[in-house]
């Protein structure tokens, strides 16, 4: 097995041996690529997993109620049927 620290090590020499203009490259480049996912992240209009969350439960609830009164909506019906037919 390979030794993390020794993988640090070997990280850190190799960063300090890159050259000052690459490393600003870097940088830069890290940095106009997060800018611009941003951008197009917000324009996205997305949603957060929270809020994902409550109107998944709001639905859910929301379909509740609504099963609920299709069932009382039939029970009605077949009331009136059965007061309908009976008269």
């Amino acid at each position: 097995m390979i030794n993390p620290k020794k993988i640090e090590e070997i990280a850190k020499q190799i960063t300090e041996s890159i050259p000052p203009g690459v490393k600003n490259v870097a940088t830069d480049i890290e940095a106009k690529t997060k800018e611009v996912l941003q951008r197009k992240l917000a324009q996205l209009d997305v949603v957060t997993r929270e809020e994902f969350d409550v109107q998944t439960q709001v639905l859910a609830k929301t379909r509740a109620k609504l099963d609920a009164m299709e069932a009382k909506l039939a029970e009605l019906e077949a009331l009136l049927a059965d007061k309908t037919d009976s008269e």
